[in-house]
């Protein structure tokens, strides 16, 4: 089944569920089966659909191979809740499947999700509403533009020869030294230089139908930006908001896991499992995840960056993202990722669950207080244990902070502040992070690639055996043997004739003589 990756935009889970659904519907075999003394035609086991189910989200780059065969039978549950199949008596609406041997058909029609559509009028006022105060420095122009497909310095760089064609004359640029800068205005200046970043990286035409730029809350990036710890966790000011004490010295003593765990620490049997429930149990009583509801879709189009070619760019970008986070959100989740993706590499770590290791138990864990929708999406647990898989193993390098930024508001300011900018929305200073990506080829020229490396390293082995001076020559001559015995191919390719392998020890090529055949004699009987 081809693999297709579904473009960033809004409802990018419920594109997901019709992709995944309409490759089940015409990916899935379907043969005879018998049950009860009794065929049935163009139907399947509910095993069979676990099995090809489970390796096509394995195999799907938006998904990955952290899926399980657990939440691939959820997922088929849903598919019969939803009317995607029935029984094999035509009822559907539970979520009565298990891994099993019953018998499970596609209805006639199979039915697709429709995408909801925000009536453009709406669309155009929530942007015009953002921006219509006429004393506000910015117009965010540039949120509704096409952003160019390469990412990196040759953006910045036309935005900076627009901006130097604006540049005023010296005796103006005198007179706006002496300009104020608000403490609106630099507010502004966060929310307008992180969107058009977000927007770059994210490669998308506007950002309406994933974000609104009223909840990009510039006092949250600003704190988030300054006020961390010298590991780049977030120090919360309002102590009230913080992890409660019982909490974080749990998280420390499995982060840290035996050091931690001195002789004044009662320890039993069990113990380390307890304090892992105690953890998991005021996660996953948070009335919200920790990546907000509002932010879903935002973070939900960061799943189509999750590849191992687009690595780079989706570290970025979620980088970006996290910091839109209310700081103690953000702090929640810098020490819930640094603790679980220590648990995960830690060898030492007792087993958390008679039937999952360490890895798995987190992700199934923690993914839902990570991301979730307000309301309930059919794919959410998949995309969050994709993500919530990502950020672990990228967590100390997404949730520090990006210098670059820091760097663009304060250029950005500057030539506010100097009247070089007379629209701030058609410039930004800083260059972009550049990306390079690598050129997908077919399993064909893969293939070939693979035989022709291989081949070439086997060669090259030879040349190695052949100009070692310092080999013996009845070493040698042992080696060649046996590589010839091996790779009976190549050898020729490099000795085609017996003059050239011979040349190699100055040997003159012996010519074997004929074999004298000599008559067998005939011996007479000696009878008369």
């Amino acid at each position: 089944m081809e693999n297709r990756d579904v473009p960033p935009g809004p409802y990018r889970a419920t594109k997901l569920w019709n992709e995944i659904t309409t490759s089940f519907r015409v990916g899935m075999p379907l043969r005879k089966h018998r049950q009860h003394f009794k065929k049935y035609g163009n139907c399947f086991t509910a095993g069979e659909a676990v099995d090809w189910l489970y390796d096509l989200l394995r195999t799907n780059s938006n998904f990955g191979p952290e899926v399980t065969r657990q939440q691939t039978i959820q997922l088929l549950r849903k598919f019969l809740k939803n009317h995607v199949i029935e029984d094999i008596k035509g009822k559907w609406g539970t979520e009565n499947l298990d891994d099993n041997s019953q018998l499970f058909r596609f209805p006639s029609s199979s039915p697709l999700k429709t995408l909801p559509r925000r009536h453009p009028e709406l669309r155009k006022n929530s942007i015009e509403n953002f921006s219509k105060d006429k004393d506000s420095i910015f117009k965010l122009r540039n949120l509704s533009r096409r952003t160019p497909k390469k990412h990196g310095l040759h953006f910045s760089q036309e935005n900076a020869e627009k901006m130097n064609c604006e540049i005023i004359d010296e005796d103006q640029e005198n007179l706006a030294d002496n300009r104020e800068i608000s403490q609106k205005d630099v507010e502004e200046v966060w929310r307008y230089v992180i969107l058009i970043y977000l927007q770059t990286i994210l490669g998308v035409s506007s950002l309406e139908e994933v974000i609104n730029p009223k909840q990009v809350m510039p006092q949250y990036i600003m704190y988030n930006m300054t006020n961390t710890s010298k590991h780049g966790v977030v120090i919360l000011q309002d102590k009230s908001d913080d992890l409660p004490h019982w909490v974080l010295s749990a998280m420390k003593c499995l982060a840290n896991w035996p050091r931690s765990n001195d002789m004044n620490n009662p320890t039993y049997i069990g113990f380390e499992r307890d304090v892992f429930r105690t953890i998991a149990d005021y996660f996953l009583d948070l009335p919200e995840p920790l990546l907000t509801f509002e932010y879903y879709e935002l973070f939900v189009n960061i799943l189509g960056l999750l590849q191992p070619h687009l690595e780079r760019v989706a570290v970025d970008a979620l980088q970006l993202c996290c910091l839109l986070l209310p700081p103690p959100n953000r702090r929640k989740l810098q020490l819930l990722m640094r603790m679980i993706s220590r648990m995960s590499q830690n060898v030492d770590m007792p087993q958390l669950h008679d039937a999952m290791g360490t890895r798995s138990l987190m992700i199934h864990t923690f993914s839902r207080s990570v991301l979730r929708c307000a309301e309930e999406v059919d794919l959410d647990e998949l995309l969050a244990a994709r993500l919530v898989s990502f950020l672990m193993d990228h967590q100390q390098e997404i949730l520090q902070v990006p210098s670059y930024l820091q760097a663009a508001v304060e250029k950005h300011l500057d030539y506010l502040r100097k009247g070089h900018i007379k629209n701030p929305g058609d410039g930004v200073i800083a260059p972009l992070p550049t990306y390079s990506y690598c050129k997908q080829i077919s399993a064909q020229e893969f293939d070939e690639q693979k035989v022709s490396t291989s081949q070439a390293a086997i060669a090259e082995l030879l040349e190695n055996i052949i100009k070692n001076k310092s080999l013996p020559l009845k070493e040698k001559r042992r080696k060649l043997k046996q590589f010839q015995k091996e790779y009976p191919l190549i050898y020729q390719k490099r000795f085609p004739t017996s003059e050239s392998e011979a040349a190699l020890f100055g040997d003159k090529p012996t010519i074997k003589q004929p074999m004298l055949f000599l008559k067998k004699p005939k011996f007479r009987s000696l009878r008369y």
